[in-house]
């Protein structure tokens, strides 16, 4: 019974989290495209605010951070989900993204690796 109400609770804490996934307002349909495997380049989007006028910074970063693995599995299945905000403002964002996503990992091995 408790392993049940735990996972209950984990898929409502899952819907909630990602209702704060990064906006949506991202162009992907482009015809005649080739995909090129190269190194990312600028972006072109940077320090542009979005319609509602705010620049992602550390904060948001590290929040798009922590909900990056919710995010990746919605992008799956809905492909309007964006994992990464591209209206940011450059390495504050970027570092506080790569925190996000690290203090993630760490917990999920730090709780998952003790069990005897």
């Amino acid at each position: 019974m408790k392993k049940i109400l735990v996972f209950v609770l984990f898929g409502i804490l899952l819907v909630t989290l990602v209702a704060c996934a990064a906006g949506p307002k991202v162009n992907l349909d482009k015809s005649n495209t080739e995909i090129k495997f190269t190194a990312p380049g600028p972006n072109p989007e940077l320090d542009k605010p979005p319609e509602n006028g705010s620049v992602a910074g550390l904060a948001m970063g590290f929040w798009h951070g922590l909900i990056s693995p919710v995010t990746m599995i919605m992008s799956f299945l809905n492909p309007v989900t964006q994992m990464y905000e591209v209206h940011n403002n450059g390495a504050m964002y970027n570092l506080g993204f790569l925190f996000g996503v690290a203090i993630v990992f760490l917990l999920l091995g730090f709780f998952g690796g003790r069990r005897r």
